[in-house]
């Protein structure tokens, strides 16, 4: 199972727990992860809404460089997974902006025919992998373990085939299948507040708010997530978000490939897990102490 990897941005800086967790467990579950030499920003999101022509094109830089290896491209990131798919699709789907974005690419010494399949790590791990090979690789059950999934609002929107977008379940699965509980909540697709953190920050920590809130009153010990930029709004402003809201959040904010490394018996530092903000509470500990 070799991939092209596109780490994107946030998981190559300030995620970069994100990536050692990725690099702990893809051994494991016989994932190759071939890093796109030379790639570039996809545009993220929000520069897709200023200048969406050259967002295109930069993001087709990136699948250009991927064609030659005629695999699929992987990410990570909720953010780069949902631009690079929508300019592949955009490309397939639009005639006249496909010229443009040629014409863009030939300036730099690229051409792209649209052949590269764009996925989510989360999707390669459950459908490529399977449910059943990470099972027979779990070494340390996490039975009694609340798990909220939080997916977000970008890895499901309708115009991926990811997972059904208003009730995704991949996650859901594979939290069952390393021996957790799956927590059942109303907000595991509804948005953190993304890049309104940096913008409008009030505003932002109330989505936080409103999220961590309903995984708490189902008896979460924990989220998981799948996106770098989710992951930061809910696991480092949480402190804030208590000192605005008079809240008392003390809520774990794992990525998926943390969980897994957790059940297949990799040690804490190796996941990066000491450097959450909010520190691991006792159901997660008592995993690692075998109780």
């Amino acid at each position: 199972m070799k991939y092209t990897y596109y780490p994107g941005c946030s998981v190559s800086a300030t995620a970069n727990i994100y990536q050692d967790s990725i690099d702990a467990i893809a051994p494991a579950l016989g994932l190759e992860l071939e890093e796109l030499e030379d790639w570039n920003c996809c545009g993220a999101t929000a520069y897709m809404s200023v200048k969406e022509l050259m967002s295109f094109a930069i993001s087709a830089r990136n699948l250009a460089l991927a064609e030659p290896h005629h695999r699929d491209v992987v990410t990570p990131c909720s953010a780069c997974y949902t631009v690079l798919n929508k300019t592949n699709r955009y490309f397939a789907e639009y005639p006249e902006l496909r010229k443009k974005i040629g014409q863009a690419l030939e300036a730099g010494g690229l051409s792209y025919s649209g052949n590269v399949r764009v996925r989510h790590l989360l999707d390669v791990v459950c459908s490529d992998v399977g449910y059943e090979k990470i099972q027979s690789l779990v070494v340390k059950k996490l039975a009694g373990l609340k798990v909220a999934p939080y997916y977000g609002c970008q890895i499901v929107r309708p115009e991926t085939d990811f997972d059904d977008p208003d009730e995704p379940v991949k996650m859901n699965r594979l939290i069952e299948t390393l021996g957790a509980e799956n927590v059942e909540y109303r907000m595991k697709t509804a948005c953190c507040g993304a890049s309104l953190m940096g913008t409008q920050e009030e505003l932002a920590m109330r989505l936080c708010k409103n999220l961590l809130l309903d995984a708490e009153r189902k008896g979460a010990h924990c989220l998981v997530t799948l996106c770098p930029l989710c992951q930061m709004n809910l696991d480092v402003y949480q402190g804030k978000v208590n000192a605005l809201f008079k809240t008392k959040f003390n809520l774990p904010v794992l990525y998926f490939t943390q969980l897994i490394g957790i059940a297949l018996g990799m040690p804490p530092d190796t996941l990066g897990l000491g450097r959450l903000a909010v520190k691991l509470t006792k159901p997660i500990k008592e995993i690692f102490q075998g109780a």
